[in-house]
């Protein structure tokens, strides 16, 4: 298989999973922070698509440091495919959680104003925790580009 930058089992690889993991587990902790998050369903799902997102992350972090401490090569077919599936999957949720959320935003603020008074909604708050998750599904959208070029590779 081809070598490249973001593959398994390779320190850029690891710095994307970690870096998916950072930013979605801060996505997840700002959007926790605001007032009134729960009232809106794309806030939950939000919070429930980053949660899905640090697991997989997580999980793919821990098994590239595993295969740079033990110099093993993760790149076989099986798990190439693997990883696609599961980097796809979860980028399509993210995304779609992320936008979702936005959308929901800019009705509070531009449509219901919400974020004026008398409300106090935390509109900063849900902002950038969005744009957060949008990070996370950007980093997670380069992992899954670079997993689909690896396993057609193959």
């Amino acid at each position: 298989m081809k070598e490249m930058f973001g593959g398994p089992g390779k320190v850029s690889g690891l710095g994307l999973r970690v870096g998916q993991f950072v930013f979605a587990a801060a996505s997840i902790v700002v959007m926790v922070s605001a007032r009134g998050f729960f009232n809106a369903t794309a806030f939950c799902y939000l919070i429930a698509s980053m949660g899905l997102q640090l697991l997989w992350s997580f999980g793919l972090a821990c098994l590239d440091l595993h295969a740079l401490r033990s110099k093993k090569n993760l790149q076989n077919p099986v798990l190439v495919s693997l990883f696609v599936v599961g980097d796809w999957v979860t980028s399509i949720l993210s995304l779609a959680a992320a936008c979702a959320a936005a959308g929901v935003t800019v009705l509070f603020a531009k449509d219901l104003h919400y974020c004026r008074a008398p409300y106090y909604f935390p509109c900063s708050r849900f902002q950038i925790s969005i744009a957060l998750a949008f990070v996370s599904w950007f980093l997670l959208a380069i992992s899954s580009h670079v997993m689909f070029w690896l396993l057609a590779a193959v």
